[in-house]
């Protein structure tokens, strides 16, 4: 097995598992939109301090583990306006879906939700069509 299959393993337990921890502790879905959502929106100040501590565990781990790695490639394009475009297709989507990868697909799923799965199935294909769009017929990525 290649090591980045092995990685890929490791990273996708830890993320069921801090799903499965975030819906016992706190009685609510790991969703990164829906947290970071109830930020923007003003929806979330009770849960404001919590909401905060979660993006900061999620934005400093990989800084904290980058000494384990040294030097990671992650494919990623150079080019600016190819991100902040891909950032904000991805942020339109997560409201116009009610929901993210990690709410609908990683939580919607495991709890045989059939919003999620529907969700989930939505968009991988729009994810699909879009790398065939862009990096194939285009050729921006």
């Amino acid at each position: 097995m290649e090591q980045d299959w092995i990685w890929g393993l490791v990273g996708g337990l830890l993320i069921g598992t801090g799903g499965a921890i975030y819906l016992l502790v706190n009685g609510r879905i790991m969703g990164a939109s829906g947290i970071i959502g109830g930020l923007v929106d003003g929806s979330g100040h009770s849960t404001k301090w919590e909401r905060i501590s979660f993006l900061i565990g999620v934005a400093l781990l990989p800084v904290l583990l980058l000494p384990l790695y040294g030097s990671v490639d992650t494919h990623i394009t150079s080019n600016l306006l190819v991100l902040v475009a891909a950032g904000l297709l991805v942020g339109v989507g997560t409201r116009i879906a009610n929901g993210c990868t990690s709410g609908h697909g990683v939580c919607g799923i495991s709890r045989l939700s059939l919003r999620g799965m529907v969700a989930t199935v939505f968009y991988i294909l729009a994810g699909g069509i879009t790398v065939m769009l862009f990096r194939h017929i285009l050729g921006v990525i």
